[in-house]
């Protein structure tokens, strides 16, 4: 069974102490770290939500492969040697606690994707978050918040997923709760898609849980 406690990933640049640092702290996190080390190619197939960068760690033959990543990404300097050729969005005063650590990349991470995801497209609908209707050819439905992250959600991670993973990741309850509170919110749902758009298809269920 995958994990669902899904966090957005932080491209780390930092010499060996700090390095050695994050990574005894890493469970304490509400970030996944993914370290970069001079002996490794960047990892650019993975989606970041954020780099950080310590100042003197760069090198100048790494600038063009992280300007390839920053546009969909924060980029957050420690220390106060500015980098001539990145352009970065905030700066971390070290030493800062995990407190702290964990709002001031989080707030930036989700101030970002509030801004660049208000409006995604799932399956040839248009889901407008701040509006919270879902479209297509200029009908739509007015859905719950609720009901945007379970859209969200199944559309995310792009496989089926159980009444009992759903329920922990929107609702925060355990495993073995009551599952019938999903059960309520995907019928709603599809029965409002149903009504407006004739798409039974949209939900989809099976022995292994439900997609999009």
């Amino acid at each position: 069974m995958h994990n669902l406690d899904i966090k957005p990933n932080v491209l780390c640049f930092v010499k060996s102490e700090l390095n050695k640092s994050f990574k005894e702290l890493k469970d304490y996190l509400d970030f996944n770290l993914i370290f970069y080390g001079s002996h490794t190619n960047l990892p650019l197939e993975l989606e970041y939500s954020a780099i950080l960068i310590e100042s003197e760690f760069v090198e100048s033959d790494l600038v063009k492969s992280i300007n390839k990543i920053k546009d969909k990404a924060k980029v957050l300097i420690f220390k106060s040697k500015k980098l001539k050729n990145i352009e970065f969005d905030d700066e971390l005063i070290l030493p800062l606690s995990i407190t702290e650590l964990n709002k001031k990349i989080v707030g930036l991470i989700t101030s970002k994707r509030f801004v660049q995801n208000s409006s995604i497209n799932i399956k040839g609908y248009n889901l407008n978050k701040n509006d919270k209707k879902l479209s297509k050819e200029n009908i739509f439905i007015i859905v719950t918040e609720k009901e945007i992250q379970l859209m969200e959600l199944l559309f995310d991670i792009k496989q089926p997923l159980d009444k009992k993973e759903i329920l922990k990741t929107i609702w925060k309850y355990s495993s073995d709760a009551d599952t019938h509170t999903v059960e309520t919110h995907i019928y709603r749902l599809r029965k409002k898609i149903f009504e407006k758009f004739k798409d039974d298809k949209f939900i989809n269920n099976s022995k292994k849980g439900y997609s999009i």
